[in-house]
This record gives C-alpha cells, sequence and structure tokens, in this order.
C-alpha cells in the first residue's frame, strides 16, 4: 500500500518544508485542497510542492467542476505536471468548501462525468465539444491520472467506470470499505473496464497522540466535516445506523461551511459531541489515536484492499503529526 498526505497551504514556506518533511518520511503522495475562500491559490501552492520535491506525485485533493473551467484546470495541471518532472496527478470531486462558500451547489454527477471525460481529452492536446462549445489546450500532451473522489453508491460505482483511482471518503471500517470497492467494481464491469482498473485510495482524518482521546479531541472540527460532506444529500445506501440518522441530518443544517476544517473553539468542533456523533465519526472516517491504534487501523484499511491511504494533516503540531506518522505507521507498515 502506498502513502499520501493532504497539507492545507495556509503557509506557502511551511508547505515546502511539510511537502519535503513528508517525501523523507516515505510518503509517495502530497496533495492539497482546493478552497479559495479559505486558503492560497492551488496551482501556486502545487507549484512550491513540485519545486521543494523530487519524487512524490501531486495534485489536487481535490478541486470541483464549478470555480475550474476544464481548460483552465487542465492548463494548470499539465503546466505542474512538466514543472515536476511527470509526477501531477488530477484529483475532482462534485465540490466541498469552495463552492458552498460561494452559496454555490455541488455538481450534478452528469455534469461531473462530462468534465472528466472533457479533461482526459484536453490533457492530451485534443479538442473537445463541452457544454456546446469546442475548447481546447493545444499545447498540452499529458497522461495526467484522473482521481475522483467519492462516496455514494452511483458516484462511486460513476468512478469505477472513468477514474483512474477514486479517493473514497465513505468510510475506513472493514463493512463500509467492503461495500464501497464493490460499488468501484461494479462501474467498472457496467462500463466494460478489467476489474482493478480503478485504484482504490481511501481518505481519512488522522492525528497521533500519547492518549487516545487528545488525538481525538483536537480533531473533532475534521470528523464533523467528513459527517457533513460524506452523509450530504442522502443516506440511501451509505451505512449510517438508524439510531444516528436523526442526528447526522442535524449536522448537515448546522456546519458552518465558512470554518471548514478551522482548529479551534469553532461551532463545527461543538458539533459531534452536541449531537453524540464523536465516537461514530472518529472509527468511521479517522484513524486517530496511539501510534500502535494507528497502525492497526492502517493494516485493516490495507487488508481491505486499499492501494493508497491519503491523510489529511490538520493539528497544532503539524509537522509532528506528519514525522509521527511517517515513522511509526509508515515505517512500520
Amino acid at each position: 500500500m502506498n502513502f499520501g498526505v493532504s497539507l492545507v497551504p495556509d503557509d506557502l514556506g511551511e508547505l515546502a518544508t511539510r511537502a519535503k518533511m513528508a517525501e523523507d518520511l516515505g510518503f509517495d503522495y502530497v496533495g492539497v485542497p482546493d478552497s479559495q475562500s479559505l486558503w492560497p491559490e492551488l496551482y501556486v501552492s502545487l507549484g512550491v510542492i513540485a519545486s521543494a520535491t523530487e519524487r512524490v506525485h501531486l495534485g489536487p485533493t481535490v478541486t470541483n467542476p464549478l470555480t475550474r473551467h476544464p481548460a483552465v484546470a487542465a492548463s494548470g495541471i499539465a503546466s505542474i505536471n512538466r514543472l515536476s518532472g511527470g509526477r501531477a496527478y488530477f484529483g475532482i470531486g462534485s465540490g466541498d468548501s469552495a463552492i458552498l462558500n460561494l452559496g454555490l451547489r455541488p455538481a450534478k454527477l452528469a455534469d461531473l462525468h462530462e468534465y472528466m471525460q472533457a479533461m482526459r481529452t484536453l490533457l492530451a492536446g485534443e479538442s473537445v465539444d463541452y457544454k456546446g462549445r469546442s475548447i481546447h489546450v493545444k499545447w498540452s500532451n499529458n497522461q495526467i491520472p484522473l482521481v475522483m473522489s467519492a462516496e455514494g453508491p452511483r458516484t462511486l460505482a460513476m468512478a469505477g467506470g472513468i477514474a483512474d483511482a477514486v479517493i473514497v471518503h465513505s468510510g475506513l471500517t472493514k463493512d463500509v470499505l467492503a461495500d464501497t470497492i464493490a460499488r468501484i467494481r461494479e462501474g467498472e464491469r457496467a462500463a466494460g473496464r478489467p476489474e482493478g482498473s480503478t485504484k482504490v485510495w481511501a481518505f481519512a482524518k488522522c492525528n497521533i497522540s500519547d492518549n487516545h482521546d487528545d488525538a481525538i479531541d483536537e480533531i473533532k472540527m475534521a470528523l464533523a466535516a467528513s459527517g457533513h460532506h460524506a452523509f450530504r444529500h442522502t443516506l440511501e445506501g451509505k451505512n449510517v445506523p438508524e439510531e444516528l440518522q436523526e442526528a447526522v441530518r442535524v449536522l448537515q443544517g448546522e456546519y458552518v461551511t465558512s470554518e471548514h476544517e478551522q482548529l479551534g473553539e469553532t461551532r463545527n468542533r461543538a458539533l459531534s459531541d452536541e449531537l453524540g456523533l464523536t465516537d461514530f465519526l472518529a472509527e468511521r472516517f479517522a484513524v486517530a489515536g496511539t501510534p500502535d491504534e494507528c497502525l492497526a487501523k492502517v493494516q485493516d484499511i490495507r487488508d481491505a484492499g486499499v492501494d493508497n491511504l491519503l491523510i489529511l494533516a490538520i493539528s497544532s503540531q503539524t509537522d509532528d503529526l506528519i514525522r509521527r506518522f511517517g515513522e511509526q505507521v509508515i515505517a512500520r507498515i
């Protein structure tokens, strides 16, 4: 199994240092979230990482179809691919904080499918008809992996039919991963693709501490973010226990998008405890706890058939989190 880390680009100097540290500690991928209202520009940040590293693959984790026209996105990621010597990947989903902070709604599946097809054609340097207009990025000639974020049954199946890899944010428990991977494979079969054509990347909120409760406590805002994102639109097919479904629905209405993934005493941090969801969200979406607990969770994720584990590194001690995960988890795996 490979390992990746998603780094919030709040300080571009620290971003370069952390990306290089992750590379030295054995991570294989470094991603950057795209949320223009909360953090600095995605492609500037990826350029910083490309210049600071030599081996890791890099890309957005993830961007969206609404704030980035496909020709603009294709030119951006092709530029990063050229700058990095062919190490780029393109991660995309239907949209979260980047679009919610603009008062927009996530992209529909049909629009996301059309966008993915357009990106593949544009990156090959060919023209494509997109929403009734012919567009192109003539200078590009790149085979850049297209990585799609997915949670619900329909989205997972679509990703299996069109993506090179899928970032699954549906959950990390054994049963949920089995169901998730089965839906991806169904999508492959429906599209006539060989089984395993779509690599499985699992996305985890992460924190490591010598004390289990301390590790969970600091990332409660991230757990709320996962519940808000993964369970939006509908709970159908998402394996949420019946007794927690009403609390999950309340989370959808109470979540504060302007405080998305922000450390400190935020409203989002309080929500998981108030709604009695902390333990459920931590088990479902996190690799968090003592080093031994994190190692055991990662081994279970690997054994479930995951190809790449992508952790989100948001902590008051982010450098320490990256270092401990590299030394106390990756090295032992």
